[in-house]
């Protein structure tokens, strides 16, 4: 099964967009998006994996997003430290969120390529 790269960069470039409206549409309540952000990276991280043809549980797609702790300490540093502030924090919150979530859906489309990419793969060089 061949991915569909349009498809899959869609969902990361949707995704990414709409982190960043969470992101500074909350940048001011410390903490409140980080529940929207990781119910949206969840579901790209699933709808990642499905368009490489693996059907992945909630459980095991919110597994994969937990190896970008880093990621999130420096989302939680940068809100604590500018976020509060209108506008410049709205700013900040915004990018960051865009950010993280592109990495991780590029990060994801990786895994994905790299895990289930090499069975798809078989039958047509087998084939050639």
């Amino acid at each position: 099964m061949a991915t569909n790269n349009n498809k899959i960069h869609a969902i990361i470039h949707t995704a990414s967009a709409t982190a960043g409206g969470i992101g500074g549409g909350l940048a001011q309540l410390p903490g409140a998006d980080m529940p929207l952000l990781t119910a949206l990276q969840t579901a790209m991280i699933i709808a990642i994996g499905h368009e490489h043809g693996c059907e992945i549980t909630k459980a095991n797609a919110q597994s994969i997003l937990l190896t970008f702790p880093a990621s999130y300490g420096g989302r939680a540093l940068s809100q604590f430290l500018v976020g509060w502030i209108p506008g410049y924090g709205n700013a900040i919150n915004a990018s960051t969120a865009m950010t993280i979530t592109e990495t991780i859906g590029w990060a994801a489309d990786s895994y994905f390529e790299k895990e289930h990419g090499k069975e798809t793969e078989q039958p047509d060089n087998q084939s050639a």
